[in-house]
């Protein structure tokens, strides 16, 4: 079983990526091969396997990111046989040239995990950490679970150099929002940038339903040693 169409990620631009304004964004269909695709589905994780993360304080005045979530590490026997063979897939050679080529960088390092998010919830428009290159959000909704008018797609969003990384400005404030297609076998893959503001309205989904996102963080290998040591220190 193959997951990665590789045809599909070779015939990413990499030039057109970098030069997206307001930052390097794509929503690419079909990156996951239809099995494979088919077989993720098949096997998704059960929310009960998933940690609640609901109030957290988050810097500079910006709302909770509430949601489920999960972080991948290799064993965990949460993980189904099939994410385990796509996540090695993702750890392989072929992904790896895609990331150096996207994000025109010779070192990375991937974290991954899932985010389940029921009606209510939202992403507060805010910016990445420095020591991320970039994410690769992979939704894991359809059409027969999902339906758009809900809410659920990544935002890109534009302020012109109006607001600092560190303030929290709402959704409405940006000169321009564009909304990330999130249903089916699509994903958005974008850079960090000082000003790469992004989020996810509030869900209006029922309250048996859940946004189901699996992301991917390309990370910059010194940066992300350090804040996962810091971090370490902080809850000793």
């Amino acid at each position: 079983m193959q997951y990665l169409d590789t045809a599909r990620l070779d015939a990413l631009d990499a030039d057109a990526f970098n030069h997206t304004k307001p930052y390097p964004f794509v929503n690419p269909t079909g990156l996951l091969t239809d099995e494979g695709y088919a077989r993720l589905q098949h096997e998704q994780l059960d929310v009960s396997v998933l940690t609640p993360s609901f109030g957290r304080k988050r810097s500079h005045g910006q709302y909770s990111h509430d949601r489920y979530l999960l972080e991948y590490a290799a064993g965990l026997e949460q993980v189904p046989p099939a994410w385990e063979e796509f996540i090695a897939e993702l750890q392989g050679p072929e992904y790896s040239r895609f990331i150096k080529r996207m994000y025109r960088c010779r070192s990375f390092r991937l974290n991954m995990h899932w985010h389940y998010a029921p009606r209510g919830c939202s992403v507060s428009p805010h910016c990445d950490a420095v020591h991320k290159r970039g994410s690769h959000i992979f939704y894991l909704n359809t059409e027969d679970d999902w339906d758009p008018s809900w809410g659920g797609g990544t935002l890109i969003l534009e302020d012109h150099g109006r607001f600092a990384a560190d303030s929290a400005p709402a959704f409405d404030d940006f000169d321009r929002i564009i909304t990330s297609e999130c249903m089916g076998n699509v994903s958005t893959l974008f850079g960090r940038r000082v000003r790469s503001w992004h989020g996810v309205r509030e869900l209006q989904c029922p309250d048996d339903k859940l946004r189901k996102v699996f992301i991917v963080v390309i990370n910059r290998p010194v940066l992300y040693a350090a804040r996962r040591a810091l971090n370490r220190i902080r809850n000793q």
